[in-house]
């Protein structure tokens, strides 16, 4: 079974995650792109500990795929250091992982 990476960010608002997500399937960086709903975040900037309220988005793709859709992501993130985190999945829906492989050529 071929190999996918799921690829995650947070971003401030809701357009910002619809915006993130179809480039990169519309790019074919991903085959698919998920935003979740609101989640609260707290973490330390510049000295102080933050809460704020983001919106979470997960990318599905090809392992091969990943050095570009990171670039798009870090290119296209409004924060000044976002969070860009990879996880490789090792086991699945072959089905699924051939589609995610299909759809992610350009």
């Amino acid at each position: 079974m071929e190999q996918i990476s799921v690829v995650t960010t947070v971003v401030d608002s809701r357009s910002v995650a619809d915006v993130l997500a179809a480039a990169a399937v519309a790019g074919r960086l991903a085959a698919c792109a998920q935003v979740g709903g609101q989640v609260d975040s707290t973490y330390w900037w510049r000295s102080a500990v933050e809460t704020t309220t983001e919106w979470s988005v997960l990318f599905k793709t090809a392992p091969d795929r990943v050095p570009a859709l990171v670039d798009h992501i870090r290119l296209s993130h409004p924060y000044e250091v976002p969070e860009v985190l990879v996880t490789r999945v090792d086991s699945g829906n072959p089905d699924y992982t051939a589609w995610v492989h299909e759809q992610t050529r350009p």
